[in-house]
């Protein structure tokens, strides 16, 4: 009976995760079936999962797009300072969090803290207000050093810290090691999954988030490329045209803005796509390790 039982969870199990694949799947399918498919099949809605009429005349028409490819390098260089900035500080404040008190006096208070700006923050506008002041506006950083340091990152790195034994810390210690070459030759080694962990959440992070460029950047120019995307599809149609160039205007009206969309959204979110699989098995580990021994 209770073979029976497991067996019927089990089947239960994998048909509700199956669906659940195919529930996410749909959404993207669809996407890259309207970008491959003819303009008059996409504006007539005729597209499921599957191109009708194969055509590459929008993935053509985004390579062109001098703006898209601007936007891109915004996104990649916000990422190329955002992620190791952000896993710095990071590492550099979980680690003293993660001794006991005996050792830090103080740590509760700090701990507090943290969780504290975690809970709450100031608002949109006294954001903008700081970043104003600041002279960041229309710069790169005004997209890297506002959520530079995030607390969920860090209560994932803590926890895996306090997993590992004292024992080795105690060795090294002993050895003749500082605190800050326990950090880099013992700690860090053995915390290569969470590391991952977060290397992953916080790149989806920077390559996604979106609002902050429309918020502090000024010109079209400087938006990174989901700012970009947002702004073409949420904008009306006569405040995107007046973004384009007569060359652009004249291929746009032989091309469904439905399939241009969907080609520039599609090619925003293939890098993401590219590099999750190979650090899905660090997500893995590095939650289950950090959350248990936590």
């Amino acid at each position: 009976m209770k073979g029976k039982k497991i067996s019927v969870f089990s089947i239960l199990n994998y048909l509700f995760l199956s669906v659940l694949v195919v529930v996410c799947l749909i959404p993207v399918l669809h996407v890259i079936a309207l970008s491959f498919s003819e303009k008059i099949e996409a504006v007539s809605g005729n597209v499921g999962i599957w191109p009708v009429g194969f055509n590459l005349s929008a993935y053509r028409y985004v390579m062109e797009d001098a703006q898209f490819w601007r936007s891109l390098k915004v996104t990649l260089l916000r990422v190329a300072i955002g992620v190791p900035v952000n896993i710095i500080l990071v590492i550099l404040t979980a680690y003293p969090l993660s001794k006991p008190n005996s050792r830090f006096h103080g740590r509760t208070v700090f701990s507090w803290f943290f969780v504290f700006t975690m809970l709450f923050n100031g608002g949109m506008i006294p954001a903008y207000i700081v970043i104003s002041k600041l002279k960041m506006m229309n710069t790169i950083w005004a997209l890297t050093l506002p959520g530079a340091m995030n607390v969920s990152y860090m209560i994932l790195m803590m926890s895996f810290f306090r997993g590992i034994p004292i024992e080795l810390e105690e060795a090294a210690v002993i050895d003749g090691a500082n605190q800050m070459q326990v950090l880099l030759r013992v700690f860090l080694p053995l915390s290569l999954p969470s590391l991952a962990t977060i290397i992953l959440f916080a790149t989806v992070a920077n390559w996604n988030v979106w609002m902050d460029g429309y918020l502090y950047m000024n010109t079209l120019d400087k938006y990174p490329l989901q700012t970009y995307l947002a702004t073409i599809l949420m904008e009306s149609k006569n405040n995107v045209e007046a973004l384009m160039t007569p060359d652009q205007l004249a291929r746009m009206s032989q091309i469904s803005e439905k399939t241009i969309e969907a080609a520039q959204i599609f090619l925003g979110a293939l890098p993401i796509m590219c590099v999750y699989p190979f650090l899905q098995r660090y997500y893995v580990k590095g939650m289950v390790v950090g959350s248990v021994k936590g």
